[in-house]
């Protein structure tokens, strides 16, 4: 199987799109405006120490000073202590992290208890503790993890290797997999390392890698055969974070400086369009419909326009099929998290819904995202989970329709003109005026002039006053006002 990463860099955004046999199955999108600092590293300077809240100020060179509070603070590994002039004094330098932007006109929230991550692990070069996900349930796993990272770092020969949790994501991961991640860990601290002994404070040490960055650490695998990225300069950016912390990947990086944009070339763009729309054709004739929601999300599968050539049964068990195939696709390509709820075609044949569930597995374990099927309910429903890893697609993309605000249908023009005549009927019992005037979108006006003007006719008579229509064009449908003359 041939698996690409396509990289798409602009000042605005970054984008990232993971091709399997040049279908897309990943879209990763960065804003550069709502990148935060979390998880960057400072060299700061102790500006003010507060007593009484037992904590103190930190100048890390941004525009507001940044808090940290005494219990956040571990000058060495051991108990803590507890009063903050025991721990800083007022132009101390001290290495922090960032762990909550600024909001606001509140500054950064900082911790001296440094962790950087990858992709299985975050390590913790302050302490010595070896610690696994609460999430990672089994217990032959947990100490099986345990025991990799034991291995790996007697492996390397490190001494003061420091202190490793492993995330949800080493489940099932191989030693390979985990020692590279040791080997990127421990040079990047090295790197990090030599910024503290030689930066003066108030600098920033190390960023939180952006996106392009983050892709080498966290999406590549053996399985990927090339990293193409349009931007020069970002392909120098990561010719060189690859030749100091990740060699062994340095000869699938590529420059793509072709005229044509990388996304259109692979018809990325299109497929990031569909990937926002409700229903999914299946090249069966039939299709999902994909309902993404608050509590959980939906997928029915429906056969469609295909019939099939045998029978009903053998329809509706290739129909969901090749569902199977395509919602394990969908989850990935839009990022759906959480609760998700497959109503598949019913089945009779009990082999037929092995095979089904079965296919869909398969397909899961191309997912980066943890994902566990719970089973088959009695309503002969698909009960699955996906881990949340970041925002949805359509989070990202898209927001609530204003019209609409979020329900995805309007009210008729029928039912606002009978909003519109209750709503005047109880103007008329309210006050005394000489007329109305109704303002309101075209389609509405347009029906209370014809289908409904024998309806304003009778009102008309009944409240002994005239009522006039005016079009308003920035109107919604469901908008409307009802002024007194």
């Amino acid at each position: 199987m041939s698996e690409e990463i396509l990289i798409n860099i602009t000042p605005m955004e970054s984008r990232v799109a993971v091709v399997e046999n040049g279908v897309l199955q990943e879209v990763h999108v960065e804003r550069t405006q709502k990148r935060g600092i979390v998880g960057n590293i400072y060299k700061g300077k102790v500006i003010r120490v507060l007593p009484g809240m037992q904590a103190a100020f930190v100048n890390i060179g941004l525009d507001r000073a940044a808090f940290i509070h005494a219990s956040e603070i571990s000058l060495r590994e051991g108990p803590a202590v507890e009063s903050i002039g025991a721990l800083v004094h007022e132009g101390q330098s001290l290495v922090v992290q960032v762990t909550k932007d600024p909001i606001g006109s509140k500054g950064a929230r900082l911790t001296t208890q440094l962790s950087i991550p990858s992709r299985y692990l975050v390590y913790m070069p302050r302490t010595s503790h070896v610690g696994i996900s609460l999430k990672i349930e089994d217990e032959a796993e947990r100490d099986r993890l345990k025991q990799v990272v034991t291995d790996c770092v007697a492996k390397e020969g490190i001494k003061e290797a420091g202190g490793f949790i492993l995330r949800t994501a080493a489940e099932g991961a191989g030693g390979d997999e985990i020692l590279m991640d040791i080997r990127y860990l421990r040079r990047l601290w090295d790197q990090i390392s030599e910024q503290i002994k030689t930066i003066s404070a108030p600098s920033v040490i190390y960023e939180d890698l952006g996106l392009a960055l983050r892709t080498l650490r966290d999406l590549v695998s053996p399985k990927i055969e090339k990293i193409r990225i349009d931007s020069r300069e970002t392909f120098q950016k990561t010719t060189q974070f690859v030749a100091e912390l990740m060699p062994e990947i340095a000869d699938r990086l590529e420059h793509y400086p072709g005229e044509r944009p990388i996304f259109d070339l692979y018809g990325v763009e299109d497929e990031i369009q569909k990937a926002l729309e409700r229903k999914v054709p299946l090249k069966s004739g039939g299709y999902l419909v994909v309902d993404p929601a608050e509590a959980m999300s939906t997928i029915d599968v429906n056969t469609g326009a295909f019939v099939g050539h045998r029978n009903l049964e053998e329809t509706i068990f290739k129909t969901n099929l090749e569902a199977a195939t395509a919602i394990a696709r969908q989850l990935r390509l839009r990022n759906l998290g959480g609760i998700i709820i497959i109503d598949f075609i019913d089945m009779e044949d009990e082999e037929h819904q092995r095979q089904v569930l079965r296919t869909l597995e398969k397909q899961l374990e191309r997912d980066h995202a943890k994902t566990n099927i719970i089973g088959i309910t009695e309503l002969g429903l698909v009960q699955m989970t996906r881990k949340r890893t970041r925002e949805s697609l359509e989070q990202i993309l898209c927001e609530p329709c204003t019209s609409c605000q979020g329900r995805g249908k309007l009210k008729t023009p029928e039912t606002i003109c009978y909003e519109i005549f209750r709503e005047i009927l109880r103007e008329a019992r309210a006050y005394q005026a000489e007329g109305y005037r109704v303002l309101a979108n075209q389609k509405v006006v347009d029906r209370l002039l014809d289908e409904e003007s024998g309806n304003v006719a009778e009102l008309e008579g009944f409240i002994g006053r005239t009522i006039r229509f005016q079009v308003e064009t920035m109107y919604s449908q469901e908008q409307y006002d009802v002024v007194l003359l």
